[in-house]
């Protein structure tokens, strides 16, 4: 059983998907364990619905969206600091560093 204010997508998903923006220090629960977010998570957004290994998929609406850039935990943030689109180039803040 996950928190209500997350949404999975297709029962194949590593990630679930915010219905909400939820605040850092707010408790969830995945799988029925419990997670205290470490930053706040906005509407739309992926969490990791189990441990996603670097260099392992993605998995959101069934398919692969990307590969993890690094060990990503259950209720962690996925995003473009730890996900790679396998599709088209990601871009990093650092890239406009100039």
């Amino acid at each position: 059983m996950n928190d209500p204010r997350l949404l999975l997508l297709s029962d194949r998903d590593n990630v679930l998907i915010a219905c909400r923006r939820i605040d850092a220090g707010e408790k969830i629960v995945i799988g029925r364990k419990p997670h205290v977010l470490a930053k706040t998570i906005e509407l739309g957004h992926k969490l990791a619905r189990c441990s996603i290994g670097a260099g392992e998929k993605v998995v959101k609406y069934g398919v692969p969206i990307g590969s993890a850039t690094r060990a990503i935990e259950p209720g962690e943030h996925v995003h473009i600091h730890n996900l790679k689109s396998d599709y088209i180039r990601t871009h990093l803040i650092a890239d406009t560093a100039s």
